[in-house]
C-alpha cells in the first residue's frame, strides 16, 4: 500500500478498533489531535527517542495512549490524526 492508503487504513482502525468516532473527535477542540500528530512525527525524526526529548511533551493525552512504533507506523499514525483533525475542523465550519 502507498502512504495515502496506509493513512486511510489507520484512520479506519482508529474509528472501528478504538472507537474514535467523529463525535468523539469533536470533543478534542483544542488542537489535541494535531499535537498528537506532532509527537509521532517528532518521535520518527528522533529515531524513537521522543520519550527522552522535548518531543514527547507534545503528546496531549495520558501516557497509556502513547504507542510509538517504527518510523513508518509513526508517520501513518500522524497522518491519520491530521486527517481526523481536518475532518473535525470541516465539521465545525459547517455547523458554525
Amino acid at each position: 500500500m502507498n502512504g495515502i492508503e496506509l493513512i486511510a487504513q489507520e484512520r479506519q482502525r482508529q474509528i472501528e478498533g478504538e472507537g474514535w468516532t467523529p463525535e468523539h473527535d469533536d470533543q478534542h477542540d483544542d488542537g489535541e489531535m494535531a499535537q498528537a500528530a506532532i509527537a509521532y512525527v517528532l518521535d520518527e525524526m528522533y529515531g524513537g527517542l521522543a520519550q527522552d526529548t522535548e518531543a514527547f511533551a507534545w503528546f496531549p493525552w495520558e501516557l497509556r495512549w502513547w504507542k510509538p512504533k517504527d518510523r513508518i507506523s509513526n508517520l501513518v499514525r500522524a497522518g491519520a490524526l491530521i486527517a481526523a483533525e481536518i475532518d473535525r475542523l470541516q465539521r465545525k465550519d459547517k455547523t458554525g
